[in-house]
């Protein structure tokens, strides 16, 4: 069980690197366009796109939508850690 758990951590702490990385890399509009970035917005736009369809950016440039999607991640995981506990 403790394996289990343990590799969900790894997996939501990878992820959400992914995601903050890729936040930070919008910013800088050459290196979003490089490899890296092409294969993060594969990796993390598919997650961040429902929460962009209901979150409109403040003042129509700033856009909290990951931070949302960011700390929806981290509810998801602890809800899906305290189910497992119970179970096992």
């Amino acid at each position: 069980m403790e394996q289990i758990e343990q590799f969900i951590g790894i997996l939501y702490r990878i992820y959400s690197y992914m995601i903050i990385i890729y936040v930070l890399m919008s910013w800088l509009p050459a290196v979003k366009e490089s490899f890296v970035g092409e294969m993060l917005g594969k990796l993390v736009e598919p997650y961040l796109k429902p929460f962009r369809r209901f979150i409109p950016p403040i003042g129509g440039m700033i856009d909290i939508s990951p931070i949302v999607a960011y700390f929806a991640l981290g509810f998801v995981v602890r809800g899906l850690l305290a189910v497992l506990s119970i179970v096992f």
